[in-house]
């Protein structure tokens, strides 16, 4: 009887430890998927400052090369033009980002890693 015991112990301990090392390599798998949404996102931005900087700096080309106002004024009015083009990219992109994340993080809550419940994934 004892010996039983002692073996359906051992077997519900082997149970845990397997299960709390699945939930380990799981919140592993998940953090290493939003670490890389986060350096795709933090890419794209990365790269679209260094747009914003080659923009401005052409302006500023632009302008102390322009010869007259109109000149200047048609620099400027290319350049606004060029941002405004660029606000509405960093809007659809930012857009675009929350919802990644947002994918992400219902799937890892489907899967019970955002609920205390054990039963959260059946």
């Amino acid at each position: 009887m004892v010996q039983k015991e002692a073996q359906g112990e051992a077997s519900e301990k082997s149970w845990f430890a397997a299960m709390g090392k699945k939930r380990v390599e799981d919140f592993a798998n998940a953090q290493t998927e939003f670490l890389g949404k986060l350096q795709e996102a933090n890419r794209q931005w990365f790269e679209r400052m260094q747009s914003e900087a080659s923009l401005a700096s052409e302006l500023a080309s632009k302008l102390s090369a322009a010869r007259s106002i109109p000149d200047a004024m048609t620099a400027c009015q290319e350049w606004t033009g060029r941002r405004f083009e660029m606000m509405a990219e960093d809007g659809k992109h930012l857009l675009t980002d929350i919802q990644k994340f947002i994918e992400t993080g219902s799937r890892l809550a489907s899967n019970g890693w955002l609920s205390n419940r054990p039963d959260a994934s059946t």
